[in-house]
């Protein structure tokens, strides 16, 4: 029998809501493509919700000249043109422009953060925010020490304690490009900040089916017991994208889809779905428990490299009916590009709970369509009182957790088909969140954004859980990058990756839920 630690995290409640304290919102990167289509439309369904503090102001930061006035058209233009907003409301978006300001200045330049520091202390007086700063800094990577370091030189980072406000600071994924750079990446920014003033972002957590996982598995008395290696046979985690690269190729050569998508996203579902119940939901418990997952995967060696591991490059191909470019063919890309654009991999999480049950995560571009779904197999059910009928293969029970682009639940099972013969189909018991709530879905940044405000944790990556993460897949990445003789590309674009994907669950005698 497999033990299940008894607690309920739930017996406070899911979380203790706090409450917003009045802060600025400083965005690096202010004239960028994530502020534009992600951060300022968030920020204002935050103020359409009446979700933000009443003492609140945003100060925009980045190299492209622009004045006040013109950062709060770009506001404008994000909020007319955003798919995520929900109700447009001129009196909404005319009151917080009103709190909305820019500064222009080189990232590198010391002087600029001269002019951040003496726009927001004018801020702090005239809207009461006390000190208390966000730093988003959605800028490439390479960015955050410096910018931190600046900060810290202007005197706008104190590390925790050392002032009566609060300085936070959220970074975007990637978080290094490997172990090494990660520790480092780490390292320096600890040399200005705590590590309960940094916040990494990866916004699959801020999704509303992301969550329910954790309140499906530990709020109900009817999965929780089944969550195990006695019934689960496989678990399958898919990040599909339609797309391709976009306009982004010399990003993606450095990338790739392990960096992109496996290394974060993917081990952030997978930790969701196999780790143990927290004693509490504080951010400490939980991300414990998750980290824990992830230290407890079976290390993927160079000689179990080839059975469990598997990488794939789109090819020239049709996607919805339409001719797409394959992935050498697109802008910033070399000819003899081996990055790969498609990742299958088998993961064994050895603990007492997961013991033996495969975990299959698989990611690409240019697959048929977009979809993120988390599908738990269980085990077939004996066939033994169905020998004398026309039932010729019962097929085992799937849960499936949809989590882009519709939030919903699937339960599929057996059940007669009526007529005067025993013969079984497999139906489906759906759950939506939008026709079962009636409620507006708040973005995963909104989410994300407000935790931040009210200094929660939870959602946010910790450094050990990050460098875990790389430890699992550094081995893989430096395997691939030494071999250069791969067959790219081995899928066309419009399918579900190359044959060897479908292989990699073969060896097991299972195969890929179609989607």
């Amino acid at each position: 029998m497999v033990a299940t630690e008894l607690v309920n995290p739930f017996r406070q409640g899911l979380r203790v809501d706090r409450a917003t304290e009045p802060c600025q919102l400083v965005i690096f990167g202010a004239s960028g493509d994530l502020t534009h289509r992600k951060l300022l439309p968030a920020i204002y369904n935050l103020a359409q919700a009446q979700l933000l503090p009443a003492a609140f102001s945003v100060t925009g930061f980045a190299r492209q000249a622009m004045d006040d006035a013109q950062f709060r058209s770009l506001l404008a233009t994000a909020v007319a043109e955003s798919g995520e907003v929900r109700r447009r409301d001129q009196q909404t978006l005319e009151e917080l422009e009103q709190r909305v300001h820019y500064v222009s200045g080189d990232f590198h330049d010391p002087t600029a953060y001269t002019a951040l520091k003496a726009a927001l202390e004018r801020s702090d007086a005239d809207y009461g925010t006390g000190g208390n700063r966000i730093f988003y800094i959605a800028t490439p990577a390479s960015l955050y020490v410096d910018i931190v370091e600046k900060l810290h030189a202007a005197g706008l980072v104190a590390q925790h304690g050392a002032s009566a406000s609060f300085v936070r600071v959220v970074v975007e994924k990637p978080f290094g490009r490997n172990l090494t750079s990660a520790r480092s990446l780490d390292k320096e920014l600890l040399d200005y900040l705590c590590e309960d003033q940094v916040y990494r972002i990866d916004h699959y957590l801020g999704k509303e089916t992301v969550q329910n996982i954790l309140v499906f598995r530990f709020a109900n008395g009817i999965f929780e017991p089944i969550w195990n290696r006695r019934y689960v046979d496989n678990v399958q985690i898919t990040v599909a994208e339609s797309l391709g690269i976009e306009s982004r190729g010399s990003f993606y050569e450095e990338t790739g889809v392990v960096r992109d998508i496996i290394q974060n996203h993917a081990l952030q579902l997978m930790s969701l779905v196999a780790m143990e119940p927290p004693t509490t939901f504080d951010a400490r418990d939980f991300r414990d428990e998750k980290i824990r997952v992830i230290e407890a995967i079976k290390p993927l060696g160079a000689a179990s490299l080839a059975q469990s591991a598997v990488r794939g490059q789109y090819g020239p191909g049709y996607v919805a009916g339409e001719s797409v470019a394959g992935y050498r063919q697109e802008d910033g890309v070399a000819l003899d590009s081996i990055t790969p654009t498609y990742a299958a991999l088998r993961f064994f999480v050895d603990n007492w709970r997961w013991a033996d049950v495969p975990f299959y995560v698989r990611s690409g571009k240019r697959l048929p369509k977009r979809t993120s779904e988390i599908a738990i197999h269980f085990k077939q059910a004996p066939h033994l009182p169905f020998r004398k009928t026309q039932v010729g293969e019962l097929t085992s029970n799937v849960l499936a957790l949809s989590i882009q682009p519709n939030e919903a639940i699937t339960l599929r099972f057996g059940a007669k088909v009526p007529g005067p013969s025993m013969r079984v189909r497999s139906v489906a018991m759906d759950f939506g969140y939008g026709a079962a709530f009636g409620a507006e879905e708040s973005s995963a940044y909104e989410r994300l954004i407000l935790d931040c405000m009210k200094g929660d944790q939870t959602l946010f990556d910790r450094a050990d859980g990050v460098e875990a993460a790389w430890s699992l897949l550094d081995p893989v990445l430096a395997a691939w990058d030494a071999d250069r003789a791969v067959a790219f590309p081995n899928y066309a674009a419009g399918t579900w990756g190359p044959p060897e994907a479908d292989r990699l669950l073969a060896q097991d005698g299972r195969q890929w839920r179609h989607l």
